[in-house]
């Protein structure tokens, strides 16, 4: 399991690893069906998404990301392909293509390497503060 973190920090293909065994590999299958959208219109909902990217193959999932404190889009979001050769064929198609009135930028997505991993965020304890009197 280091193995494979290393390795997707260091951006290194997950396919040219030799250290990675072939049942990790297919549990981590689902990063090459989802893509992320990016430069998306703040009118553009979830709905709009899943429609204009369906053309290309059965979408799973379509989320535009949207802020917590202004509830507006954010401007990305991610769309989940059935198969790797939808997601695809979508990717070569959609990206630097116009979608309401914007055009968008599409790549296959990144994991999340420390909530899909399971690894925390570990800051350690805070600083002591040195009085200079």
């Amino acid at each position: 399991m280091a193995a494979l973190i290393r390795n997707l920090r260091s951006g290194n293909s997950l396919a040219n690893s030799s250290l990675i065994p072939p049942h990790l590999l297919t549990s981590c299958r689902g990063i090459v069906s989802k893509l992320f959208v990016g430069g998306l219109s703040f009118y553009t909902t979830d709905k709009i998404l899943a429609e204009s990217f369906s053309q290309f193959g059965q979408v799973v999932e379509a989320k535009v990301v949207i802020d917590r404190v202004s509830d507006r889009s954010k401007g990305f979001g991610f769309v989940t392909f059935a198969s790797e050769d939808e997601a695809y064929r979508a990717l070569t198609q959609m990206n630097g293509k116009t979608l309401n009135g914007r055009i968008v930028f599409v790549d296959y997505a990144k994991p999340q390497l420390g909530e899909k991993l399971g690894m925390p965020i570990a800051r350690g304890p805070p600083e002591p503060k040195v009085d200079d009197n």
